[in-house]
């Protein structure tokens, strides 16, 4: 069989896809380890303190999927954009995901600020006193903190649509370390608690913010934010960012609720799955870390491709963007399977969670080599060609039919024939979770082999 030629005048040269993709990947290991660290100074607070912290984050997660979302939107837009040669549209539409974000937030404050007792009541019941006063408290500064949050996301997108990443690479530094800097004072110097833990986020994620509009401002970028203290809005590439953005979001929240699901029918099994479990997913999240940079990038690439009319080298930079993916996470999956029994440690588990833990990192590590970038990289290549309605569908079957349903009934088939062995069930709720990837992969997989994404049309 005759190999295709290789595409002449290729948008990007080797050295611009390094220069996009290894910050991304350094931000993500950046964020996560300084976020561990900051969960271990607010434990200091107290078990109260911890409890109320971490229901409060998980309601944050919410919001920071549809931020994730607007970026996503954003990003595609402008890259498109950009690649099509039409930079002051690129720019109004840059303009228009800060607006998008920043009303976002705002309109999160004046929904959530009054009912803040009633909506934490209505999703996790009757809490403890001093739970519900810490978070109460602690509700009240990340709400202020969203709009700002937006203002940093919707910055890091656009510096990721032209490219450079090197910029929210060390804005994330100057806002982490800031965020552990700030606890180091609120919580163990001036000791107000939580409040502390809240008003330092607020204050990093405002500096970033800050610091990030200042950068975005100078003439120099190609998506320079041109009057930021001027509101002008383009309902037309709102509506396109949207297009993008909204598919993205309900993907990005069905999936935290399904988890969500997941985790609440786990919790039955016991301490030492919960705490297998949870160990797990941190150390799993680590070895992703690759997959997760990469398909950030290919919303660029793939963007600026379609922009430009190159729809072949779109899918050529597509399978590029799936080989480096499979090859950044084949190396991290190797390393985390042979760390597992030491790394392990530093948790302080039990023997028997220890041992569960390590088995089903090893076991997530074999499936995050085969199936891992198919199922989550992929659709961020298809994503970046305006294909996101596609991903959203088949994510939410993928996710209601097997990683909820599926880990259920395969729990329950387990617990059937081994009664009362919640570990073994434990692994039917992972199969359930890798049946999901399987799923995933093959879809997007079978999407990409096609045309139709290439179709898509979003500028």
């Amino acid at each position: 069989m005759q190999t295709p030629a290789k595409p002449v005048n290729q948008l990007f040269s080797k050295n611009f896809l390094n220069r996009l993709i290894w910050p991304l990947v350094a931000e993500q290991f950046l964020a996560m380890t300084i976020g561990a660290c900051d969960t271990v100074m607010v434990s200091s607070v107290g078990e109260a303190g911890v409890s109320g912290v971490s229901l409060i984050d998980q309601l944050g997660q919410l919001v920071i999927q549809l931020f994730a979302a607007f970026a996503t939107g954003g990003a595609v837009v402008a890259s498109q954009y950009l690649g099509h040669k039409e930079q002051k549209k690129a720019q109004a539409s840059a303009k228009q995901l800060l607006n998008l974000c920043v009303i976002a937030g705002v309109f999160f404050i004046a929904i959530c600020l009054p009912l803040r007792r009633i909506i934490l009541n209505g999703i996790f019941g009757a809490l403890d006193p001093q739970v519900m006063d810490n978070a109460l408290t602690y509700f009240v500064w990340i709400l202020f903190s969203f709009p700002l949050l937006g203002i940093y996301n919707s910055c890091a997108a656009l510096c990721r649509a032209m490219g450079n990443s090197k910029i929210s690479l060390k804005v994330s530094l100057v806002m982490n370390l800031t965020n552990i800097a700030g606890n180091a004072i609120l919580i163990y110097g001036v000791k107000i608690g939580v409040a502390g833990a809240g008003i330092s986020t607020l204050l990093s994620r405002g500096i970033a913010a800050v610091v990030m509009l200042c950068i975005l401002s100078q003439k120099k970028w190609p998506l320079f934010l041109e009057k930021i203290w001027k509101p002008q809005f383009d309902f037309t590439l709102m509506g396109r960012i949207l297009k993008i953005a909204v598919p993205s979001g309900i993907e990005n929240s069905v999936f935290h609720i399904g988890k969500t699901l997941v985790y609440s029918f786990m919790s039955t099994f016991g301490i030492t799955v919960i705490a297998a479990n949870a160990i797990t997913n941190t150390v799993a999240s680590f070895s992703n870390i690759p997959g997760n940079a990469i398909g950030l990038a290919s919303v660029t690439i793939v963007g600026q491709c379609i922009g430009a009319g190159e729809k072949e080298q779109a899918k050529s930079y597509g399978r590029k963007m799936m080989l480096l993916s499979y090859g950044g996470m084949f190396v991290t999956a190797i390393v985390v399977f042979g760390l597992a029994p030491f790394v392990t440690k530093i948790f302080n588990l039990t023997p028997q969670a220890q041992n569960l833990a390590v088995l089903v990192i090893r076991a997530c590590m074999v499936a995050n080599i085969f199936f891992w970038p198919m199922s989550f990289t992929m659709p961020n290549i298809l994503r970046g060609a305006g294909d996101a309605k596609y991903t959203m569908i088949i994510s939410n079957i993928s996710m209601w039919l097997f990683r909820v349903l599926g880990s259920f009934l395969i729990s329950k088939w387990i617990l059937r024939i081994y009664p009362g062995n919640t570990q073994f069930a434990f692994f039917g709720i992972w199969i359930g979770m890798f049946l999901d990837w399987i799923f995933r992969g093959i879809m997007f997989y079978v999407r990409f082999c096609g045309k139709k994404w290439l179709e898509k049309k979003v500028i």
